[in-house]
């Protein structure tokens, strides 16, 4: 379990209650799609038996599980479809039908296939630390973690996050790690790192099964291309790869750790020990990348950016937000229309980040979350929206 972390910070004003989650969690409980119906997502027993609890406490760690399901509809079953519809109108009437109907029977055609489609299943688990006040989600889609997390936020009263930003961004720290070749104290750099350039080649070089303690992954960070990810181990104890976001992937629990186990030690076991591990990594690579939060508003943003911004402690949730046009302006200049981003790069809670997706929603500067809870960028949507630059990028960079 737990292979692949986002981690978020919970904020101060909320109290833990694990009765309170449990509530909240069987509001939105998982059923399958019904005939029609293209998705289907919510909260299962963690523990997998039928009609257990939705959240479980085991050594004071909350353990969560989010199942999503959806209609497998390829898209060349639908036009098929579609264009039969269309020969068939053509054929009795006399006439093609025009782009608007053509949508319309694009609706028809995938209500007429979506009972005999195929369904796929996700899972997802969700660990909820109530001391340490993080939340940590299994994926590596941020667009999936937005899902959970909204429904989190709706469901729980109180309840703000936000992802865990440092002082020293993770990009920067594994350049300089490759760099010195001196890793933090308690990790070690393994064999597999992706360098990507930042200009507009976009030139990528990836080490798989080989040291990184050569002159030549020193050369390609001094030419411009920066580290994505970095394979690490902490402690002898657990392996993970660090990316650029400040996530971690294809975490793994070495011998030393797995060894403890007493056979198979069933749920509890497998919770204790992982989020044991994982209570004491979190904190030890927070501290290597220069501890928790970054400068504020004014010398964290570009001048043009913070000096229309006000603090966040005069930002009144019910009226107009005084950063939507630069976060719009962001969103149109990079098309990164997702909550995570404007998190990032404008500082900003998730509730705040979400509110100003919501307004570009209705103000057709992005679209509505498709199936899988990703927007895009409408074209031709950027007439007065003020385009900025995104802190610590240049002009070419790629936000991550």
């Amino acid at each position: 379990m737990l292979t692949n972390l986002i981690i978020y910070r919970i904020a101060d004003s909320w109290s833990p209650d694990l009765q309170a989650v449990e509530a909240a969690l069987a509001k939105s409980p998982f059923a399958e799609c019904g005939a029609t119906q293209e998705r289907s997502a919510g909260w299962v027993p963690p523990r997998g038996e039928p009609h257990g609890p939705l959240a479980e406490s085991v050594a004071n760690q909350w353990v969560m599980r989010f199942m999503t399901e959806a209609k497998m509809l390829p898209a060349s079953v639908l036009n098929r479809r579609v264009n039969e519809k269309a020969a068939h109108i053509e054929a009795t009437e006399g006439r093609k039908p025009g782009k608007k109907e053509k949508k319309d029977l694009k609706d028809e055609a995938k209500l007429d296939l979506l009972p005999m489609a195929f369904t796929k299943q996700g899972a997802m688990w969700v660990w909820l630390d109530p001391q340490a006040r993080t939340l940590v989600l299994d994926t590596g889609s941020q667009a999936r973690a937005d899902e959970v997390v909204s429904s989190l936020v709706e469901g729980l009263t109180g309840f703000a996050l936000a992802l865990v930003d440092t002082q020293t961004s993770a990009q920067a720290a594994m350049a300089h790690w490759l760099t010195t070749q001196e890793s933090p104290a308690g990790f070690s750099i393994d064999r597999e790192c992706e360098l990507k350039a930042a200009d507009e080649s976009k030139a990528v070089v990836r080490y798989g099964r080989h040291p990184l303690d050569i002159a030549e992954v020193q050369q390609h960070i001094e030419h411009g291309k920066l580290p994505t990810r970095v394979a690490m181990t902490w402690d002898d104890r657990v392996s993970f790869v660090l990316t650029q976001g400040l996530q971690l992937r294809k975490v793994a629990m070495l011998d030393v750790v797995t060894e403890s186990k007493d056979g198979d030690g069933g749920f509890d076991a497998d919770v204790a020990i992982t989020t044991g591990e994982l209570s004491k990594l979190i904190p030890a690579l927070i501290e290597a990348l220069g501890g928790e939060g970054r400068t504020g508003v004014e010398q964290a943003l570009p001048a043009s950016l913070a000096a229309s911004s006000e603090p966040a402690a005069h930002y009144e949730a019910d009226g107009p937000d005084p950063i939507y046009q630069q976060a719009a302006g962001l969103v149109h200049q990079h098309l990164k229309p997702s909550i995570s981003f404007l998190q990032r790069h404008l500082r900003i809670g998730y509730n705040r980040a979400a509110r100003l997706l919501e307004r570009m929603e209705k103000e057709g500067v992005v679209s509505a979350q498709d199936a899988d809870g990703r927007r895009s960028v409408l074209p031709g949507q950027g007439h007065g929206v003020k385009a900025v630059g995104a802190p610590g990028l240049q002009a070419g960079d790629v936000p991550f």
